[in-house]
């Protein structure tokens, strides 16, 4: 693996603004998000509002990734996100989530996500995720992938090529009728056959109005979670592979999560509907 050193936090910019004409989240300039009570299944015109939604995000996550390139910081991929965001009406779901300052997450290395962009500086060899989601229309549209910097190294690169299929793979168990934990067994045999933990404590979830509806998408293979997969329900699938173990540590800044033993790791994600066959991403550019 790359001998890169180990990240260290970096130094905040200053809270980028948002035009006055762009509807907020309602948790904004709160603690946190008002419980979810509505279903997770959801009509029509609200998935047409959540492709809309994920087609921004999904373009806002792409324009900001062109910009990837040793030497440049994380807090410059913000940006970029943020202005493409707010230049299409759209709020960056992140910005004030929880007291979250930053308009996406940018997770490097060995940080398992929420990654706070900063001063930090990227470097070639570097793998960078980013996760970036749009609200727009009441409703939110969430997706994340890991990017190289430069030249890097083939386990890294595998870890990165290897996450991206669990994604696929786990998509295309999505059928109604079945289990929830489907989607985890798939991630979980496949990334076994390469010695890859899978974190478990960070999940996919319901996404809709609400930016976490309460529904739990595990991405292991658990037992626990057996809620029957229905035709109109939203949720991401974002699996998290590790060179290492899939146990974590956090930042004293409480949301930058990063392996125990700081090894790398890799993440992608899609915000999905299930269809009468299957699931459709919501989440495409």
């Amino acid at each position: 693996m790359s001998g890169q050193s180990l990240l260290v936090p970096g130094k905040l910019s200053p809270t980028r603004s948002v035009p006055a004409s762009i509807p907020r989240p309602e948790y904004v300039g709160k603690e946190g998000p008002s419980p979810y009570t509505g279903s997770e299944v959801q009509d029509a015109e609200t998935i047409e509002r959540m492709r809309i939604a994920g087609r921004i995000a999904a373009q806002a996550m792409a324009e900001a990734a062109s910009r990837i390139a040793p030497g440049v910081t994380t807090d410059e991929l913000d940006r970029v996100a943020h202005e493409f965001l707010c230049d299409h009406g759209a709020y960056p779901s992140t910005l004030g989530y929880r007291g979250f300052p930053k308009s996406l997450c940018a997770s490097v290395n060995e940080v398992i996500c929420h990654g706070i962009p900063d001063s930090t500086v990227l470097r070639d060899g570097d793998i960078v995720n980013l996760d970036v989601t749009a609200y727009i229309g009441g409703v939110h549209g969430d997706t994340n992938a890991t990017y190289l910097c430069g030249e890097v190294d083939d386990e890294s690169r595998l870890l990165v090529e290897r996450t991206r299929e669990s994604l696929n793979r786990a998509i295309k168990a999505v059928k109604p009728g079945r289990r929830i934990n489907i989607i985890g067994r798939v991630i979980e045999s496949y990334a076994k056959r390469f010695g890859y933990g899978v974190v478990r404590d960070f999940t996919g979830h319901g996404i809709n109005s609400s930016f976490h509806s309460g529904l739990i998408v595990p991405h292991y293979d658990s037992p626990h979670h057996t809620t029957e997969i229905k035709p109109g329900m939203t949720f991401t699938i974002e699996p998290m592979l590790t060179l290492g173990t899939y146990e974590y540590d956090m930042w004293e800044d409480g949301w930058t999560v990063v392996t125990k033993d700081r090894k790398r790791t890799a993440q992608f994600e899609h915000t999905l509907v299930v269809t009468e066959t299957g699931a459709e991403i919501l989440t495409l550019p």
